[in-house]
C-alpha cells in the first residue's frame, strides 16, 4: 500500500507545544473551521493528526497482526487497561519489557484508564471517592480500583499515552450525579499526576467531563486546562445522546483546550462523525466500530456501509470498493467474501483489513485537504457521497457553527437539504 505524506512541503509549525514525551506541531489551519493537521512526537512514534486509532482491548486487534497495522499506516492503537492489568498482568509486561516489546509493536500506544470497562461491564460496581470498587468477573472476589492503581497499571504496560481515571456517567445522567463525577474525576486527576512514575516517557491526558451541561463542561475543561497536561481527551459522550448535544460539547470543549495540544474525543468512530469533529478542533479519535462492525461481515465504504451477508453480493465478483488499494479489495470479490464473512475467520480478518484501511484513507484525506486548505470541499463531497441531499440535520448545524453552510449551493449546484435530527446508534466504546 502506498501512504503518502501530507506534510512533505511544510517545515515551519504555527505553533506547537513540547513535554517531556510529546511534541505537538500544528503544520496547517483549514483558514474556514476549526480543523488542523498536525505532527505529535511519542517516544514510540511520531502520528500525523487529526488520526484514528483501532482498538486492541487485550494487545491485539481481532484478525490482524502488528505488522498488518504497519502496513495500513496505523499510528497508534489502544490497550485496554483493566483487561491487560487481569491478563497477562503487569508482572509479565513490566518483565517483557513493556506492552510495545510483548505485543511487538513499534509504534504509538493509549491506554484507557480501565475505569468504564468496570463500570459497563460488571454487574456490580460502586463509585466511592477512593476509587471503583467492582466485583471481579474471574473469582467474584472484591477489588477497588484507584487512580493510583490505575496509573501504576499504566506505568506498567508502558503506553505513550495513559488516560486518568476519571468517574464515568452515562451521558443521559442528568442532575446532580453528574456535577459529582465532574470534581470528583479533577480530584482523581490530581491524584493520578502525584502518581505518575514515568514523566519523561509516558504522557497522561486528563479527561474533560460534565455530560451535557455546557456549565460543566466548561468548568471541567477550564480546570483542566490548569493542570497544564501534554494533551487532552473529550469524555463523555458518543453513548446514546442526541447528536446535535454531541456536537455542541465537542465544539464547546475544543473552544476552551489549548489551540498548541493535541485533543482527543473518545470513542467516535463513524466516518461522519471524524469529519464533523475535525472540523470543531479534534485531533485524535478511537471506536470499536470499524473492526467490530467487521465481524458481522460489514465492509465500511464513503456512502456507508455494504452488508456482505446480503444475498445480492453472492455473484458480484466487483471488489468492497474499487477504490481502495488494501489487500482484501486488490485480492478478494464481494461474492468470496460473502461465502466466509461470520463464518470463516478468513472473512473476519479481510474485512477487518479493509475497515481500518478505510479508516486511514479517510483520515488520510481528511489531512490533506486541511493542508491544501480545502477542508471545506471535502466536507461538502463526503456529504454529498454519503447523504445525497438529505443530510442529517445535526450535521448541517455543526458545520454551520464553523461557518460551513451546507444549504447554500457550492460551485457544482450542491446544497443539502437537513433531515430530522437522529441519536447515537449505539455506544462507540
Amino acid at each position: 500500500m502506498t501512504i503518502s505524506n501530507e506534510f512533505n512541503q511544510i517545515d515551519t509549525p504555527i505553533e506547537s507545544s513540547s513535554s517531556p514525551a510529546l511534541k505537538f506541531e500544528v503544520l496547517a489551519k483549514c483558514s474556514t473551521t476549526k480543523a488542523r493537521a498536525s505532527k505529535m512526537h511519542l517516544p514510540h512514534h511520531t502520528a500525523h493528526t487529526p488520526m484514528f486509532m483501532p482498538v486492541g482491548t487485550m494487545g491485539s486487534i481481532k484478525g490482524i497482526t502488528t505488522k498488518q497495522l504497519e502496513e495500513l499506516d496505523c499510528h497508534v492503537i489502544l490497550g485496554n487497561t483493566y483487561h491487560l492489568g487481569s491478563r497477562p498482568g503487569p508482572e509479565l509486561l513490566e518483565k517483557a519489557g513493556g506492552l510495545h516489546r510483548f505485543m511487538a509493536w513499534n509504534r504509538g500506544l493509549l491506554t484507557d484508564s480501565g475505569g468504564f470497562q468496570m463500570v459497563s461491564l460488571l454487574k456490580l460496581a460502586n463509585i466511592t471517592e477512593e476509587g471503583v470498587e467492582f466485583e471481579n468477573p474471574h473469582d467474584g472476589k472484591k477489588m477497588m480500583l484507584t487512580p493510583e492503581m490505575s496509573i501504576g497499571l499504566q506505568n506498567a504496560i508502558g503506553a505513550d499515552i495513559m488516560m486518568q481515571l476519571d468517574d464515568v456517567v452515562s451521558s443521559l445522567t442528568v442532575g446532580p450525579r453528574v456535577e459529582e463525577a465532574m470534581w470528583r474525576s479533577i480530584r482523581w486527576l490530581d491524584r493520578s499526576i502525584k502518581a505518575h512514575k514515568r514523566p519523561l516517557e509516558q504522557n497522561l491526558f486528563p479527561i474533560v467531563q460534565g455530560g451535557l451541561d455546557e456549565q460543566l463542561r466548561t468548568l471541567s475543561a477550564q480546570e483542566l486546562v490548569k493542570r497544564d497536561s501534554p494533551g487532552y481527551a473529550i469524555g463523555g459522550l458518543s453513548g446514546g445522546e442526541a447528536k446535535g448535544s454531541f456536537w455542541r460539547m465537542v465544539n464547546l470543549s475544543t473552544d476552551i483546550l489549548p489551540s498548541n495540544k493535541p485533543r482527543y474525543c473518545m470513542g467516535v468512530g463513524y466516518a461522519e462523525d471524524l469529519v464533523v469533529c475535525s472540523a470543531l478542533g479534534v485531533d485524535m479519535y478511537d471506536c470499536v466500530f470499524p473492526t467490530r462492525t467487521a465481524r458481522f461481515g460489514n465492509a465500511l465504504v464513503r456512502t456507508g456501509s455494504l452488508s456482505l451477508r446480503q444475498g445480492k453480493y453472492k455473484d458480484d465478483v466487483s471488489p468492497i470498493d474499487k477504490d481502495c488499494d488494501c489487500s482484501t479489495c486488490k485480492n478478494y470479490t464481494r461474492a468470496y467474501l460473502h461465502t466466509t464473512v461470520t463464518k470463516e475467520t478468513t472473512g473476519c480478518h479481510l474485512v477487518t483489513i479493509h475497515n481500518i484501511a478505510f479508516q486511514m484513507r479517510l483520515m488520510r484525506d481528511i489531512r490533506q485537504a486541511i493542508v491544501n486548505d480545502q477542508y471545506p470541499s471535502f466536507i461538502r463531497e463526503f456529504a454529498k457521497l454519503r447523504f445525497g441531499k438529505t443530510v442529517p440535520l445535526w450535521i448541517v448545524e455543526a458545520l454551520k457553527s464553523v461557518n460551513i453552510d451546507l444549504t447554500i449551493p457550492d460551485g457544482s449546484g450542491y446544497s443539502a437539504t437537513p433531515s430530522n435530527e437522529d441519536f447515537q446508534k449505539e455506544p462507540n466504546y
